[in-house]
């Protein structure tokens, strides 16, 4: 799709940025096009930022995300398609959240991992935070530059794979240059994180913003998803700000949570960590350390079952959120009674072990380079 309009692609973004700051909506096509002029680098810089700040400004609807998703996947995305009887399931977080945590949602999904759900998942690397989802996975030894092909291996024979989001072998055009280029919480974020390549049905998704949980969730019915968890968890604790918050499920606070149900309706819903019997301690504890060499070690004391603090309760509430929206639990209690057994009985640890071992052009490097964070 061309986003031309009488040969001059500033003046059409000009009169979309006008249109914004006047606070009127773009239609899905309107979007589309809009975004396929920024993925094309077809207007200067500055018009870009300016497009991107009158949007989130202005507040985005479902239907400018979807828009965004449309020229992002259609323009820039390598599809990778995954065979699975159950159905594959991706969870991520749009990042830009203003409480920075350790990699939770790796976590999670390796745990869910563990119990046999195909997670396909799709991130990038840090850029505001300490330790973004691609960071995390080199440094425990999984080759985050491979093929799709590799991702799609990984997934079929590990039950997990990585799609490195800031790749030119996943996403060929302009996407990489973008997401390094922000610093800010954008609908860009938000549809990247959505351009998963294995078009997954099934997803749990943390947004940066509890506003943005209806439009997102929205967006993921309107893309295709036929099950979605999205959600925004707070922070309630005396020595912090009331206004920050994660893009993940909260042991410090409220999650507040939009359900698309398999009869494609939409649900409203909070969890309250002490009503689950987690949350007793410091949120700082779920903040990373800023050198990677530590955090790795960390994450891999976690996954081997060393860690006992809130890090361990926040990675098993996300992963029991991941077993829920899958199905394959009745209720989110249960889930985190299997997360808990995946994760003490080494299931979370195979399942590690295995993932950096096949997701890789040296499987040898790949069990080395973990093992060192091992002892």
């Amino acid at each position: 799709m061309t986003a031309v309009i009488d040969g001059n692609t500033d003046r059409y973004i000009g009169d979309i940025i006008s249109r914004l700051s006047r606070r009127q909506d773009l239609t899905r096509r309107q979007a589309d096009q809009a975004f396929t002029t920024i993925l094309n680098d077809a207007t200067t810089p500055v018009q870009q930022g300016a497009f991107l700040g009158a949007l989130v400004t202005k507040g985005e609807t479902a239907e400018e995300i979807a828009g965004a998703w449309d020229a992002i996947f259609h323009q820039d995305t390598v599809t990778a398609p995954i065979d699975s009887d159950l159905g594959v399931v991706e969870n991520s977080g749009t990042g830009m959240d203003t409480f920075k945590t350790f990699n939770i949602s790796t976590a999670a999904a390796i745990i869910a991992a563990s119990q046999g759900i195909p997670m396909a998942r799709h991130g990038a690397r840090a850029i505001t935070s300490a330790c973004g989802t691609v960071d995390m996975a080199e440094c425990l030894g999984v080759d985050v530059e491979c093929s799709p092909e590799m991702v799609t291996k990984s997934i079929e024979n590990a039950n997990i794979g990585l799609f490195n989001g800031m790749s030119p072998a996943i996403h060929p055009g302009a996407l990489g240059r973008l997401l390094s280029q922000i610093h800010f919480g954008s609908t860009l974020n938000i549809a990247a994180s959505l351009a998963n390549p294995a078009l997954p049905k099934i997803g749990l998704r943390g947004v940066y913003s509890r506003k943005m949980v209806i439009p997102v969730i929205q967006v993921m019915k309107a893309i295709g998803y036929e099950k979605a968890i999205v959600l925004h968890g707070s922070v309630d604790h005396p020595d912090h700000d009331p206004a920050s918050g994660m893009d993940e499920a909260s042991v410090c606070g409220p999650t507040f949570c939009a359900r698309l149900t398999e009869t494609g309706e939409i649900e409203t819903f909070t969890l309250y960590p002490k009503t689950l019997g987690l949350g007793k301690g410091d949120p700082m504890e779920l903040a990373p350390v800023m050198d990677m060499h530590a955090e790795t070690r960390r994450f891999a004391e976690l996954i081997s079952n060393r860690d006992n603090s809130l890090r361990k309760e926040a990675v098993l509430l996300n992963a029991a959120l991941i077993f829920d929206v899958a199905g394959i639990v009745p209720d989110i209690t249960s889930g985190l009674e299997t997360a808990t057994r995946a994760l003490e009985n080494g299931d979370a640890l195979n399942t590690l072990t295995a993932w950096v071992t096949t997701q890789n052009h040296d499987p040898e490097k790949g069990r080395k380079t973990l093992e060192q964070w091992m002892n």
